[in-house]
């Protein structure tokens, strides 16, 4: 565990978040353990019916939502062949990046460990083509049978190997899951440091975002927020380019645009002048990959203003991303500035 004091950051409850499996359609784990932390810093707590999870810190200002998504990527049953498990992906997922993962299968409450390889590989052959989705399998050591016997079936969720490791004498997290584990936690701390203002805040902590956005769609509905904040990753550009605009460490990372939304300019000065006030370096993203909840929630009930603020991930949609603390501590502290006497109106 790195040395990093407590009121700094509870790196232990990062590291608990990001190693909890979720991914999408199966974040119950995480709604669990967020619900129970979060519930003593908030006026009311509540899950609606697609399993959003909502903490409503109530106050007389500005109505302003912040979301997190509790899924991660991972991958389903396919079939269950003589040889092995193949799978589908959940969410978006580089074949490549699994060859030679360890992975948990699920199985009637339990896990079975498993190996994620491909013919060539398990019998020592030259891999000579583009790897994909469908050439892989998993290797459990069971058979067919046996696999079926202990639960496994179409249809059951496979999860990342929980690890967690830091690099660079503990400035470094290194794990599955910082792909959005990091905005829960973030908003957790948010809630517990802003407990005792009157802001007006809802903490969203969002289903499916993976695979279609679709929590943050939904969760919109029932809140009819001022405006609205995404907490989320962006991918890094520093390994190999001599002047990288995402950096690991370089900060916290402001979206301005993405694959397909422009993010509203009015939250962004004012993200961009407090960060300018405490003296905070903030990494700007403009990025042609990719999107956010934030754009669901921007073109619902007649229009939402919204922007996307989190950190730099190197490794991103893997099971070995790497963030700062560093940018996580100083991402909070810019919330907390902003949210202390939120503006209601936001212009776009």
């Amino acid at each position: 565990m790195p040395n990093i004091k407590q009121n700094t950051l509870d790196v232990e409850k990062l590291k608990r978040l990001v190693e909890l499996p979720g991914p999408s359609g199966d974040e119950w784990r995480v709604r669990h353990i967020i619900k129970k932390e979060i519930t003593p810093f908030v006026d009311e707590v509540y899950s609606d019916k697609f399993g959003n999870l909502i903490a409503h810190s109530k106050g007389a200002g500005a109505k302003v939502m912040l979301v997190a998504h509790m899924d991660e990527i991972g991958l389903m049953v396919k079939s269950i062949e003589t040889n092995g498990i193949t799978c589908s992906e959940i969410g978006g997922f580089e074949a490549v990046m699994l060859l030679g993962e360890i992975v948990e299968v699920e199985a009637k409450g339990k896990f079975i460990t498993g190996v994620v390889t491909m013919k060539e590989m398990a019998n020592d052959e030259k891999i000579k083509k583009v790897i994909k989705m469908e050439d892989l399998l998993i290797d459990t050591g069971f058979s067919r049978d046996e696999l079926i016997k202990q639960g496994v079936e179409i249809g059951s969720y496979i999860h990342q190997h929980p690890r967690t490791v830091f690099l660079r004498n503990g400035k470094l997290i290194v794990s599955k899951a910082i792909d959005d584990r990091m905005g829960c936690f973030v908003l957790m701390e948010l809630a517990k440091r802003l407990k005792k203002t009157r802001s007006d805040i809802y903490y969203v902590f969002t289903v499916q975002e993976e695979i279609g956005l679709y929590g943050g769609e939904t969760s919109v509905y029932g809140l009819e927020p001022d405006w609205a904040i995404a907490v989320d990753t962006s991918g890094s550009d520093d390994f190999g380019n001599e002047h990288p605009s995402r950096k690991v460490g370089g900060g916290p990372c402001l979206t301005i645009k993405d694959s397909d939304m422009i993010t509203n300019r009015c939250i962004n000065d004012w993200l961009k002048a407090i960060a300018k006030k405490l003296n905070m370096p903030l990494q700007l993203d403009i990025s042609d990959f990719g999107t956010t909840d934030a754009l669901t929630i921007s073109v619902s009930k007649g229009g939402i203003p919204c922007t996307v603020l989190g950190v730099v991930v190197r490794n991103i949609h893997s099971s070995v991303g790497v963030a700062s603390l560093h940018d996580i501590a100083q991402l909070i502290d810019l919330l907390e500035q902003l949210l202390k006497d939120p503006a209601r109106k936001c212009v776009p």
